[in-house]
């Protein structure tokens, strides 16, 4: 696996070994209520708990974007931000923060006022034209995601000529506009479970490694998705197996730098997993 690394606040975070990111949702409706925390000491709480098991880097959101969610204002947003990252950099002053929003705004003053360290927008600039510009300006990481078309309707918006070429095309052309703008550090990620149906969200996860050749890292968002629950005929709250085998299968394809996760130990568990296989002796063939 490459040895990616991004620049977080003037430090290096090596990706060598994947990195596991623990979800934060500052919101009421976000679709797995665990990683809900409204309140600065609930959210200190769930903060401390991903750093416990083993989590390097948090992602606070505060505007669910989950399929058929209508997001709350820009005002709303930046509220709710501001009080669970002042409360986590009060509490926790080196973790790295990610914030996932898809308005310029609202990453402007996450970074500038409260000192995030990465935006992750799920829509991949294309909901808001000054996001590209603006996290340029910010000069931290940016994670770029392959969606189409707003949450509330993008499961209308899954008819692909041949999805991973479709999909790389989209990514590249932004990757280069991001990169004309003077974007340096860029994270991609496919968007499972955004504009993919359930069977394109697998034929994605089987040619996941294909992504490689943008030459970026890449964030596996696969947590407790609706395509881990239809395959087993589970609700979110019993989809953490299957979650955990499709971590496995993700960092057996070398396709994963960071995992972005709902339960942190056992991503966690799964890279130590990974890294002993990686490590052991090949085996000798006999004639």
């Amino acid at each position: 696996m490459a040895d990616y690394t991004l620049n977080v606040h003037g430090h290096l975070l090596s990706l060598q070994t994947p990195q596991v990111m623990g979800i934060v949702n500052v919101t009421p409706d976000s679709f797995y209520a665990p990683s809900r925390a409204q309140e600065a000491e609930a959210i200190v709480r769930r903060v401390g708990a991903i750093l416990s098991e083993g989590g390097t880097m948090v992602d606070v959101g505060a505007c669910s974007t989950r399929p058929g969610s209508t997001p709350v204002d820009e005002r709303e947003e930046m509220a709710r931000l501001r009080m669970a990252l002042r409360a986590i950099r009060a509490a926790f002053p080196q973790v790295p923060l990610s914030v996932d929003t898809f308005r310029a705004d609202v990453a402007r003053m996450c970074v500038e006022e409260c000192g995030a360290d990465i935006i992750n927008d799920i829509s991949g600039g294309d909901l808001d034209p000054g996001m590209f510009p603006m996290v340029a300006r910010l000069g931290v990481p940016y994670v770029l995601m392959h969606t189409r078309s707003t949450p509330a309707d993008m499961q209308q918006h899954t008819d692909y000529a041949h999805l991973l070429p479709d999909i790389l095309r989209h990514l590249a052309e932004r990757v280069q506009r991001l990169r004309a703008l003077g974007q340096k550090d860029i994270v991609i990620d496919p968007g499972f479970g955004f504009a993919k149906t359930l069977q394109q969200n697998y034929e994605l996860l089987a040619g996941l490694s294909q992504l490689r050749v943008l030459g970026l890292p890449i964030l596996v968002g696969v947590s407790r998705k609706r395509m881990v629950q239809q395959v087993l005929g589970v609700s979110a709250a019993e989809a953490l197996h299957g979650t955990t085998a499709l971590h496995a299968i993700c960092l057996c394809q070398g396709a994963a730098d960071i995992l972005r996760v709902h339960d942190v130990r056992p991503a966690v568990e799964a890279v130590r997993i990974w890294q002993a296989v990686q490590q052991s002796p090949q085996p000798t063939t006999h004639d």
